[in-house]
């Protein structure tokens, strides 16, 4: 049977719904950056998507699914809200979810639910980063990311595998959990940088993202096997929805966040009822993912809070729903290009047959003859442009609320958002209700490109490849604080500390209160001598982050060259606090005392400094030593003897 005839069949035949009961379990499945072509059930013959494909033929599928904002912070707050990003003023990371927005989970937590939700990038981690309030209503909210360390596993700091997050659900459901609950499991895989596990890689050496797209598929199918076994099928409502998609370059952009075209706003979305196995149902009206928590709640007898903007997509499928097969509009918005780089932000409207695009120079475009959005047409029709700029601002009028104050992401933030490949700058924190009008991003695109892989290859040690990207995106926008810090930082690395300096001078000018642009400044001036310059930015990137072992034996470094040893020794002692294993805050410690004729003192730190790093010359030197003062001469030999050996062995 056809697609289009299993919905006559559903809706004209009288097939029924199940009984909605609010007895019925919720999962909800968000699979991060993942593009609506790929899918099987949406008609991608690439053979990806086998598991959804499958469940799939017991669901509602939603053709023409559209996201309201292609980040996935604010577009998950759509999705958890059922509310539009004029409204909840989530249009960027770090934004506090306002606890007077009606929010999904606790909703349901105030019916009964038992709520959990396992989320796979410390893009969602209300405790970390960007999605601060997102755990209101939950009983788990499994996150707990950190910052990626130097040389450190991304897969263990920023974010989780599919199979990982899966797991972790699957553990939760297997406690024995009592019905009814809500379970959101979010897999961040197909997020750039694209790196799916084998077999997928090899399999998908070619293209990555279609490796990411199956993997996530598999740990999907883990997922639902789990639920299968459990009996979990007839009394479960599961929803599967992309946040956003992903873009390919078909106008420009690599990623997303940037532009509203089809690639990065037309999203999957399926939901499965509670009882039965209906024939797979095909949607072709255009819907939006704010409709998915009023439809959620409508589909387990729970009525949606009027504060809900979306519609419950369940009454238009009803056999008796005047307007069974009626489209309506769907909004779209990125404030993304103002707030990363100062250039206008975006807006587009779809209705009827047409896509306009509110830009400096704005765009229309016929969706039924030019699908790939191609050929702007707003110049040739000015009369449908005007028409569909005019119902634009009128809803957006008539969805949005006032703006609540917001204090800004801090700097840590803003180093962990980097580390996803987020953009944030000066711009982010502007605090201006309104936005001014500002370069179109059409004419900026490569810029933003640029950054962006700029940004993954510092993040990724890569900065022999980062350094001729940022260079680039300078040259084009000079005042960009991020940039300046990344290239420096690049050059930092790299051991080029004079051509380190003006970049990171640059920065500090543009982003005084970057705790980390202080550090790094310092570091370069450090590392080329000028101690009491180093200090200075020191002592104001500690200020900013003073929980930092880095920072503090960096300025405890900066003392100790200036003589001001009960300096040294204390921001040494600091950094040790945080971390005992810091190898030169150890040598560097250790050796001051020693040279103060504190050789008991100094003898525990050298000990350590040996073991952390026992190929280090200096390390038995300094240890050597103070078994001399101590009078262990046999020590003291052993360990001078290593010394000499190990410099030896280092020389060419």
């Amino acid at each position: 049977m056809s697609l289009r005839r299993s919905l006559v069949c559903f809706l004209l035949l009288g097939c029924s719904f199940p009984s909605l009961a609010a007895t019925n379990n919720v999962i909800l499945i968000t699979l991060d950056t993942t593009r609506a072509d790929r899918m099987g059930f949406l008609g991608s013959k690439r053979g990806l998507t086998p598991n959804l494909d499958a469940l799939a033929r017991q669901c509602i599928v939603f053709s023409r699914a559209y996201s309201q904002v292609p980040l996935t912070t604010p577009s998950h707050a759509t999705i958890l809200t059922g509310t539009y990003p004029q409204f909840n003023h989530l249009q960027d990371m770090g934004n506090p979810l306002a606890r007077d927005l009606p929010y999904l989970p606790d909703i349901l937590r105030q019916h009964g639910y038992h709520t959990a939700a396992f989320v796979g990038s410390q893009i969602l981690d209300p405790k970390s980063v960007a999605a601060p309030g997102f755990d209101r209503g939950f009983e788990v909210y499994d996150a707990g990311f950190h910052s990626r360390a130097p040389g450190e596993d991304r897969y263990q700091s920023v974010e989780r595998r599919a199979a990982v997050v899966v797991a972790r659900a699957i553990a939760w459901l297997n406690q024995g959990q009592r019905s009814p609950f809500f379970l959101w499991v979010h897999l961040y895989d197909p997020h750039d940088p694209y790196d799916p596990p084998e077999p997928f890689k090899a399999k998908y050496r070619a293209s990555p993202y279609d490796g990411e797209i199956a993997y996530t598929d598999f740990a999907v199918g883990k997922l639902l096997a789990a639920i299968h076994t459990k009996g979990l099928d007839a009394s479960t409502v599961i929803a599967v929805a992309a946040d956003h998609g992903e873009a390919f370059g078909e106008h420009g952009e690599e990623t997303h966040g940037l532009f509203l075209y089809d690639e990065t706003i037309h999203v999957p979305l399926l939901m499965k009822l509670a009882v039965g196995k209906p024939a797979l149902v095909r949607v072709d009206t255009r819907v939006g993912l704010v409709d998915l928590a009023p439809t959620i709640l409508q589909a387990v007898g729970i009525t949606p809070p009027t504060a809900m903007q979306g519609q419950s997509l369940m009454e238009s499928l009803r056999p008796d729903a005047q307007r069974a097969t009626a489209d309506h509009p769907a909004y779209a918005e990125t404030d993304y290009p103002y707030r990363a780089f100062g250039w206008s932000p975006l807006r587009a409207w779809r209705a009827g047959k047409y896509l306009f695009v509110e830009a400096p120079q704005r765009e229309l475009y016929d969706q039924v003859s030019d699908p790939g959005a191609s050929r702007n047409v707003a110049g040739s029709s000015p009369a449908v442009a005007d028409t569909m700029a005019s119902q634009l601002d009128a809803f957006h009028h008539k969805t949005s609320s006032a703006a609540p104050a917001q204090a800004g992401i801090t700097p840590d933030q803003e180093e962990q958002l980097q580390a996803l490949g987020y953009i944030t700058s000066e711009f982010q924190k502007s605090g201006q209700s309104e936005i001014p009008a500002g370069p179109d991003p059409k004419g900026k695109v490569r810029i933003a490109n640029l950054l962006h892989q700029g940004l993954l290859d510092v993040d990724d040690e890569r900065y022999k490849a980062a350094i001729p990207r940022l260079q680039e995106v300078l040259k084009d926008q000079p005042n960009v604080g991020l940039a300046n810090l990344e290239l420096g930082r690049a050059w930092n690395a790299l051991g080029n500390y004079a051509e380190a300096l003006p970049w990171l001078r640059k920065a500090v000018e543009l982003t005084p209160e970057s705790g980390r642009a202080h550090y790094e400044l310092g570091v370069a001036l450090a590392e080329t001598g000028d101690w009491a310059g180093a200090a200075a930015q020191l002592e104001i990137a500690v200020a900013h982050a003073p929980d930092s072992d880095d920072m503090l034996f960096y300025l405890g470094m900066a003392y100790d060259e200036l003589g001001r040893a009960p300096e040294a020794a204390r921001s040494l002692e600091r950094a040790l606090q945080i971390n005992p294993n810091h190898y030169r805050a150890n040598l560097l410690l250790g050796r001051l005392l020693g040279m103060q004729d504190r050789p008991a003192e100094a003898l525990p730190y050298l000990q350590r400094a040996v073991k952390l790093q026992p190929k280090s010359p200096d390390a038995h030197k300094f240890l050597g030593n103070v078994y001399t003062e101590m009078g262990q001469a046999e020590n003291a030999r052993r360990e001078l003897m290593e010394a000499r050996r190990l410099q030896d062995t280092a020389k060419p």
